[in-house]
């Protein structure tokens, strides 16, 4: 019985470490908003449910049933380490919409603007500010909490607690996702990065034949106009591209539970 309790212990204890870190590191509890109480709430009950239906291997625990140092440190360090990897991926698909609505700050001219993003404690322009929490509406539209779960699940699953994982697939994973950072950030505002070239176009055109005319002061309001009309028609089509980036994370995580 001592044993079976010290294995629930320290299967609850590394189950903890490795969601902490996820819960640290990445949205939606990574957050400022988030109280530290409700993250260490939410971690700690997940993980004493986990911890029974996954229960560490025998190689960590002694003839007595008691945990050793050396293996338990090294345990506890592997599950930040993994819980950190699977941050990385919550991260890089949230970073998605904030490259996104970098570029278009910068075609529209918000970018010499900037307002206090609460969730980030950050001065940012207005549209990667929107973005910030339109990125975090969406997650929970589209049942992304629910694929978090289940994620967490099967990584219990595919790497139970203090059990080693393979660092070699990661590198190919991260690097494939990162590269979708930006190809489906672009996507998430290419329409309207390619309304304001078209703008930019027409103004380079109309300066060179009316040099006279300040284009600077013209050209900030038409392409604010512009800009917002083709994100906001672009908005209702964009769920797709939203799905996709959400969807990055789980194959990243995918190839580690191989």
């Amino acid at each position: 019985m001592l044993g079976m309790d010290a294995g629930w212990l320290v299967a609850a204890l590394l189950v903890s470490v490795r969601l902490g870190a996820l819960a640290l590191m990445a949205p939606p509890l990574g957050g400022a908003m988030v109280p530290p109480t409700v993250r260490v709430a939410i971690v700690l009950s997940w993980a004493a449910v986990l911890a029974t239906v996954k229960p560490i291997g025998p190689e960590l625990l002694s003839a007595g049933g008691v945990p050793g140092v050396g293996p338990l440190l090294a345990a506890a360090a592997s599950e930040a380490a993994l819980g950190a990897v699977m941050a990385l991926g919550l991260n890089m698909a949230f970073a998605m919409f904030s490259f996104g609505a970098r570029l278009a700050d910068v075609q529209i001219g918000f970018g010499m603007g900037q307002v206090f993003d609460p969730m980030t404690r950050q001065q940012l322009p207005i549209l990667s500010a929107i973005f910030t929490q339109v990125a975090l509406v969406g997650f929970f539209l589209l049942d992304g909490h629910h694929a978090l779960l289940r994620g967490v699940a099967l990584s219990l699953e595919a790497t139970p607690p203090g059990h080693a994982w393979l660092l070699d697939p990661l590198l190919s994973a991260v690097a494939r996702q990162a590269g979708q950072m930006f190809s489906l950030g672009f996507a998430m505002v290419a329409p309207v990065v390619f309304c304001l070239t078209l703008v930019e176009l027409g103004l380079g055109v109309l300066s060179r034949n009316l040099p006279q005319m300040n284009t600077l002061v013209v050209g900030v309001p038409i392409k604010v106009v512009v800009g917002l009309a083709a994100l906001a028609v672009w908005a209702t089509a964009s769920g797709g591209v939203m799905q996709r980036a959400y969807a990055s994370t789980f194959a990243m995580w995918g190839v580690l539970w191989r």
